[in-house]
């Protein structure tokens, strides 16, 4: 509402929060807390997870993910400290630490999901009117595998925006890695050993399958950089090329809101709210449609008059 009496002066209309999260993911969760306060219920936790990802037969590479809208957006974001409500408590973690609170969420048993918080859930005790919540948290879904290496990328200094003068030049990956890891060499060696000691790994498995996604994405090779001046966003030129959608590719929306109920006679209940939308590779991706239609429906509605 900062720019609310802004918009009005100037005799305009602003639409926010009315495409896929945030916007229809609102509409379910008031649906239900509405009807739940109305049957005399009370809204004890209130999770809500979403994510843009790509169908599980496209998730063909070390992330599980491919970018269908900015990379720098995506890797960003991942840098937002989160505030939720857990258990009765303000629970706050920094953004380099996220990827930390990472746990696996089940939805069906066909997708391994992770989920963690996204940002400040605690506005929502008051914006969906749930003062009685003791747990109210809003956060991303992400296939297994991808909070950890994005994990070893934030230990690595790989979504650093500090100036480096090397990444003006298309030198090659190898020597880009060395100088931003600070490792003795740019040999395959030495950079692995200096990745090992700088880095957190869960167990030997996760580490060597990391390793190999860096190997995958060129940081140990002769392939010369796209130059953009920082490490961040000289990964990201990488990242989409080698992380896009091709031709025939389809994506994928998960969306569920979780809701513990107690009732009036001390009845407690679990009720879930899920979406799952697949993209149509002839026609529209999934998150296109899914954040496209609901603006299409405001904007129409408002032309109308309605």
């Amino acid at each position: 509402m900062a720019l609310d009496a802004e918009a009005k002066a100037a005799g305009i209309t602003v639409m926010n929060e009315i495409g896929l999260d945030p916007g229809i993911d609102h509409l379910y969760a008031i649906k239900t807390i509405d009807e739940m306060h109305r049957a005399g219920g009370k809204i004890i936790a209130f999770e809500s997870y979403c994510g843009g990802l790509p169908a599980a037969e496209d998730s063909d590479n070390p992330l599980g993910y491919k970018f269908s809208w900015s990379s720098r957006g995506v890797l960003l974001a991942l840098r937002n400290a989160g505030k939720w409500y857990q258990d009765g408590k303000v629970v706050e973690v920094a953004g380099e630490e996220l990827m930390g609170t990472a746990k696996p969420y089940f939805i069906y048993p066909g997708y391994a999901f992770v989920a963690y918080p996204n940002r400040n859930s605690t506005p929502y005790k008051e914006r969906y009117n749930i003062p009685e919540a003791q747990t109210i948290v809003r956060g991303t879904l992400r296939y297994q595998g991808f909070p950890q290496f994005i994990r070893v990328l934030v230990d690595l200094g790989f979504l650093e925006e500090t100036p480096i003068k090397v990444l003006n030049k298309p030198i090659a990956w190898r020597e880009a890695t060395q100088t931003i890891i600070g490792a003795i060499s740019s040999s395959a060696t030495d950079l692995e050993t200096r990745v090992c000691s700088k880095a957190t790994f869960d167990s030997p498995t996760e580490q060597q399958r990391i390793l190999s996604g860096l190997q995958w994405l060129g940081l140990f090779s002769e392939e010369p950089i796209i130059p953009r001046g920082n490490p961040l966003d000289t990964l990201c030129a990488t990242l989409e090329q080698k992380m896009k959608y091709e031709e025939g590719e389809r994506d994928m929306v998960m969306l569920q809101h979780k809701f513990v109920i107690e009732y009036q006679d001390g009845r407690r209940e679990t009720r879930t709210s899920t979406l799952c939308e697949n993209g149509d590779p002839t026609k529209y991706f999934a998150m296109a449609r899914l954040v496209g239609t609901p603006c299409a429906i405001g904007k129409f509605t408002m032309l109308i008059g309605t």
